[in-house]
This record gives C-alpha cells, structure tokens and sequence, in this order.
C-alpha cells in the first residue's frame, strides 16, 4: 500500500490527480477547504481508500494536523503533492497588499508548511516523494497575475532547495508547471482572452487535467526514481 496526500483536492487539478493516483493503487489523504459532500461523493464514485482532512494549508497548524492525521490513520507517507492554490488577478496598480498575501499565503506558504510537516515523517521513514504543482506564469511572467507570478516562481525555488537537502534522505522533490489547463477556473474566462493564449501555445490547443496528473503519478512512480530538483512543463510549448 502507498499513501499519497493531495492538497486542495477538492476540484480541477487536485482532483484529477487524486483519480490518477487511486487508479496508480494509493491510498489517499485529501485536504479541501470546502465542498465536502461533493467530495465524498467523487472518493465514493471512484471507490477510493481515502481520508479526507478539512483545512487550509496556509495554517502552519492546519498543515502540521494534515500530515499527522494522514500518519497516525495510515502509517506512512509515500507522496505529497502541493497543488492546492488560488488566484486573486488584477494589475498590479489596482492590486491591494490583501491579494498578494493571500495569493502567497496559499500558493507559496502552503507548499512550504505542507512540505516541513510532512518531511520530517519521510525523513524518519527514508523515502518519499514531493510534487509540487507550479505554473508556467511562474517562469514567464504574465500581466495581471504579478502576485501569483510571484507565489510559483517562489515554488520553483523551494523545489530547488528542498531537493537538495531531502535527497540525501531518500526524499525526491520535483514541481510540475501546468501551462493553460482546461479547469472549472478557466472556464469563467473571457473567450477573446482564450483566443488570444491559444495563439501562442505552439500545440494549438489547451491542455486538460489528466495531462498534469498522469505526470504527477510519473514522478512519484519508481520509473522516476532518479529524478529530483526538475521542474516539468505541462504547456504544449507555450514558454519554451
């Protein structure tokens, strides 16, 4: 059995991912804010052994009973994935000092209170495996999203940093950069503004979830046993 904690889970992405990797046979440990009944209906549907933790993971407490919930109920921790995130977009000028820390408290914070938490349980155990999900925004930069620019670019730091100190343990940390996801998020966004990304992504279309959780289910899989500190792009080349 491997256990597989899956922040944010409760729509789009996170919950794809959390599909993936019950289908990849994990037990699962899925954190969410709200939505629970729909999410005990998704883990019912999928038939899933899932543990479901209410919280937010921009609680250093709330993060710390995560993780030793997900230990004390299972008794290990194969997999983190940090996917839980939001976004506040609006031009920096017009931006107020709430947006950027609530974006960063979320998307950057999380991921590092979520990651403290639950290395410590995989230091102890000498294996493990960390995905945190990023963006492309991270690496390119995008107008009206300096704030959550800022909180991926920060992901891929920590990804960096925390490889190297975890490697020695056993403990793989990569990050996934998702380009433009088709997601209930984007659907709410103008269509001459989707006409416009799709000009530049090279594949001519927009991705779908199950393109950033079949590379999730990769990375923690034992065929990527030597891989850590890379960040993957889920883009179809849109910032190459």
């Amino acid at each position: 059995m491997k256990v597989a904690i899956v922040t944010g889970a409760g729509r789009g992405i996170g919950r794809c991912i959390a599909e993936a990797l019950a289908k990849a046979n994990y037990s699962l440990v899925l954190n969410y804010r709200k939505n629970e009944d729909e999410l005990k209906a998704f883990v019912d549907e999928i038939g899933a052994d899932a543990l479901l933790v209410k919280g937010d993971v921009s609680s250093f407490e709330d993060a710390e009973h995560l993780a030793k919930a997900a230990f004390d109920h299972f008794g290990r921790i194969d997999l983190l994935v940090n996917n839980a995130g939001i976004t506040k977009d609006t031009l920096l000028v017009r931006m107020s000092e709430e947006d950027f820390d609530a974006v960063n408290n979320t998307n950057l914070k999380g991921t590092f209170n979520c990651t403290k938490h639950v290395a410590k349980i995989m230091f102890k155990q000498r294996f493990g495996s960390i995905v945190n999900i990023s963006s492309v925004v991270g690496i390119s930069g995008n107008i009206g999203q300096a704030n959550y620019a800022a909180s991926k670019a920060g992901v891929i730091g920590f990804t960096k940093a925390v490889a190297r100190e975890l490697a020695p343990r056993g403990v793989r940390v990569n990050a996934v950069a998702p380009g433009f996801i088709a997601t209930h998020m984007t659907d709410v966004i103008d269509e001459t503004v989707k006409q416009a990304t799709l000009s530049n992504i090279p594949m001519g279309k927009f991705g779908e979830a199950e393109d950033v959780a079949n590379l999730v289910v990769f990375l923690a899989s034992e065929q990527a046993k030597y891989i850590t500190g890379q960040v993957v792009q889920v883009d179809g080349g849109m910032a190459m």
